[in-house]
């Protein structure tokens, strides 16, 4: 073998050693970087986002809430933001953003390396001393931070910000992203998102701002309480100035405009509450419980939920309806305790730094709505003043002469019971304040459609913001008389009439060993007035004729009707017919709205309906739009109608015989002070044992209302406290207003209905010569009755049984065509 040969094998053997050696290098090195890269991923890149994620994210949204005419009423935000598209901000709020955050947004894909790199350089120079590094995020960067990383302070973060802000890049467009952010940046003042922070800061549309309040909307991103137009005003200038000059340099304005804008104040306003937040504080709240119960309370529980999921909810509010009920309420509360002294404060804090006092008050989220009452809170006192602090920042003065009434419980006057800390109620009073006091006394109040089960209105005490337990729907009361109609509407599904007559007189039962025998008795220990028609025992409200009406009905069909009206599950006791259970306004209110509907139970309801930010409808889950029901849309055809979803909980005729009766309650009862209205109306009025509690339940075909006023801690009103008395007046200064506008109508009779003429007294029909209908006391009246149930022993009409009835000057047997008019109008038949 030659030389040559023998130093090519060598040659060839050391080349396959390398070969194979460089191999395992290169697949070692492989398998490093896969290591290395899945470290990586593991570290910095799991769980982000994916680009199908990106495309759909949506910022939390608040939930909308409006009234019956669509209005808005109120919103339901843990973020206060309003969305808008990219073409809805004014190009130079959008250039003095990037002037202000990423001059360079437009030329680069995500990070800006050289901002990074410097970033980088500073936090290894501060690190280990507690100093904050600077940023170097660019806008892109901060969606992915504020989106969908968080804000910890630390290297992995800056790392998952810049892939995350890469994908973004390269998922969404330069407008896209811009919107993201100027949607869902926070500014301040719970205000997320450019639009809201516009209303925060200016109250003002985006498109009203001026070029020295667009710059500084622009610099609030870097720490909004860093730049508080009041507490940090200097320095505030200083950086909006700075804004104003960036977008000079890079083009955006004029150097004039520069100057202009330079030489403009800040002009912000302080703290600001919406209106609309002022208007049904009890109804909006329990729509707020029944929208959790639905969907939840934050974005965890879905895609609806009420503090991110941007729902907007139609309710049943009519604002000035819920206007007219607060009123009538509070006035009475307050009539009641006048002459009572002062109630002591809404709440005590304690004001470990008297000069923080604004935000221990809007911690407390108390601020009164009643006329010109306000809620302060008393952060110094020196000599004879106390200094008052209100919500929105401004301060003033209670002398002591203007809260010497005194303070309940000790005679003395209020003025030296006031400590530090206390939020009160004031009013203006000469450029001071004078004290009110809020009653301790509550009740709740209740309006609804009785054709549909709509509430209208809801006022759960005197203020929400004070008292949050709504007495409307959560305080379980004993109704009393107002349970009497439902118990005799059993009696009427029964067998019994308006013209059956029952003996107000003692009555007692033998309830058994143990609680021997029970006798009832009426209000005011009356031992009864004889025999008489269901009717009179009605106007008059005697206890032992509903007594002995529902023991002759029996007491498990008088419950088991009060059941199916969700009034209460009770057991058959005869104490329940007179109102010994426990119900709220809210199921009374709905039970005589049934009454007024014919029978026709319909669940009492708040809200229509409920749409996603989209604007789909996703509750109720069988809601239909009534398509042609707009009169500009109608297309000459028959009119649609309505879904009737309510369903038949007793007799028509029945529930129209005790709406007429109760009709007597207003004309000739307990409720004459509703007589002078000039409409039909029914009513019941209430008042139980104590008395604790003083009730009305009331209304029109249009509209049925009822409340009730008592102590949370039941305790009696006073001797002189009847329905008649307290609940009545409250009631009519609601109905003056409410029913001002509506039409007069009367309530129908159902097909079937016989309204024959009877003497009041004795339930017997009569004919002669007959007085005049309008008045309330004649003896002989209309009353309805079902077909072959009226009494068959008709006597003639007598004037001198009535003195104070006129005879018709042309008597007649027959009807006349004002009385035929009268019965049409019933829907009846004579």
């Amino acid at each position: 073998m030659t030389f040559g040969q023998r130093l090519g094998r060598i040659g060839n053997a050391v080349g396959g050693v390398w070969q194979r050696r460089l191999v395992r290098w290169l697949a070692a090195f492989v398998a490093l970087l896969l290591v290395a890269m899945a470290a990586f991923w593991l570290i910095f890149a799991r769980d982000l986002p994916s680009m199908e994620k990106l495309k759909a994210y949506e910022p939390p949204l608040p939930t909308n809430v409006r009234g019956i005419d669509g209005a808005p009423i109120y919103s339901y935000a843990r973020e206060r933001r309003v969305q808008l598209s990219f073409a809805e901000y004014p190009p130079l709020l959008i250039r003095a953003f990037l002037a202000a955050e990423d001059k360079t947004f437009f030329e680069h894909h995500g990070v800006d390396f050289p901002g990074l790199a410097g970033a980088v350089v500073d936090y290894a120079s501060k690190f280990g001393t507690g100093q904050r590094a600077r940023g170097g995020s660019t806008i892109t960067q901060q969606v992915a931070k504020n989106l969908l990383i968080g804000n910890a302070y630390s290297p992995t973060r800056k790392v998952r910000e810049a892939i995350l802000a890469y994908r973004i890049e390269q998922t969404l467009t330069k407008p896209q992203i811009l919107e993201l952010y100027l949607n869902q940046i926070f500014l301040g003042r719970n205000a997320y998102g450019v639009e809201a922070a516009s209303h925060a800061y200016f109250d003002k549309e985006l498109s009203e701002l001026s070029l020295a309040q667009m710059a500084y909307l622009a610099i609030l991103p870097k720490g909004p309480a860093n730049y508080d137009p009041f507490r940090n005003t200097e320095r505030a200038l200083v950086r909006r100035n700075y804004v104003l000059r960036e977008m000079a340099r890079n083009g955006f304005i004029t150097e004039a405009q520069a100057r202009a804008a330079n030489a403009d104040p800040i002009g912000a306003i302080r703290r600001r509450t919406p209106k609309f937040e002022r208007v049904g504080g009890y109804f909006v709240e329990e729509v707020r419980r029944q929208l959790i119960d639905k969907f939840g309370e934050n974005a965890e529980a879905g895609p609806y939920s009420v503090y991110s999921g941007g729902l907007w909810v139609r309710t049943s509010l009519d604002p000035q309806v819920q206007r007219y009920a607060a009123e009538a309420l509070r006035d009475g509360l307050l009539r009641y305790e006048s002459g009572r002294g002062w109630s002591g404060p809404l709440r005590h804090v304690d004001l470990d730094d008297p000069a923080q006092w604004q935000g221990a008050l809007l911690n407390t989220n108390i601020m009164l709505d009643y006329k010109d009452w306000r809620a302060g809170i008393v952060f110094a006192r020196e000599g004879g003043e106390l200094s008052l602090g209100f919500a929105d920042g401004r301060t003033g003065t209670l002398p002591r002469g203007n809260a010497q009434m005194p303070a309940r419980g000790t005679g003395t006057p209020a003025f030296g019971q006031i400590k530090v800390g206390d939020i009160i109620a004031v009013a203006p009073s000469a450029g001071s304040f004078s004290l009110r006091s809020v009653p301790r006394i509550s009740g709740g109040f209740v309006v609804q459609e009785p054709s549909s089960g709509r509430i209208l209105a809801m006022q759960g005490g005197f203020d929400a913001s004070v008292q949050a337990f709504n007495r409307a729907t959560q305080a379980y009361r004993q109704p009393g008389s107002t349970i009497k109609p439902i118990v005799y509407s059993a009696a009427l599904e029964h067998g019994m009439t308006p013209a059956s007559i029952i003996v107000d007189g003692p009555f007692c039962v033998y309830q058994g060993a143990r609680l021997g025998q029970k006798c009832f008795r009426n209000f005011g220990n009356s031992r009864g007035a004889g025999p008489h028609t269901m009717r009179w025992g009605i106007e008059q409200s005697r206890n032992l004729m509903t007594v002995r009406a529902a023991a002759q009905t029996g007491m498990k069909n008088v419950v088991a009707l009060m059941k199916k009206m969700q009034i209460g599950d009770y057991a058959p006791y005869l104490s329940y017919s007179l109102g010994a259970g426990e119900t709220t306004v809210e199921h009374m209110v709905n039970a005589y709205g049934v009454l007024a509907n014919q029978g026709q139970w319909h669940d009492p309801s708040l809200i229509d309906f409920v749409q996603d930010r989209h604007g789909q409808v996703i509750w109720p889950a069988n809601w239909r739009a009534c398509d042609g029901c707009n009169m500009p849309r109608w297309n000459g055809r028959a009119m649609p109608r309505p879904v009737t979803r309510g369903r038949q909980v007793m007799d028509a005729m029945s529930a129209y015989q005790m709406v007429h009766i109760t009709e007597g309650v207003v004309q000739r009862g307990t409720a004459t002070a509703l007589r002078d209205l000039g409409r039909p109306m029914f009513g019941k009025t209430g008042t139980n044992t104590g008395p604790t509690d003083v009730w009305f339940i009331g209304g029109t075909p249009q509209m049925v209302g009822g409340l009730y006023i008592g102590y949370d801690t039941p305790r009696g009103l006073g001797g002189y406290a009847q329905g008649g008395t307290l609940a009545v007046p409250i009631f009519k200064q609601f109905a003056i207003k409410a029913y001002e506008n509506l039409p007069v109508v009367t309530f129908r009779a159902p097909p079937g209905i016989r309204m024959v003429r009877i003497d009041r007294g004795s339930g017997r029909p009569v004919f002669g010569p007959w007085p005049n209908d309008d008045d309330p006391k004649a003896s002989v009246i209309w009353e309805a009755f079902k077909p072959q149930s009226e009494a068959r022993r008709p006597r003639r009409y007598s004037p001198s049984a009535a003195p104070t009835a006129a005879p018709r000057a042309q008597p007649s047997a027959a009807p006349t065509p004002r009385d035929s008019e009268f019965l049409q109008r019933q829907g009846g038949i004579y």
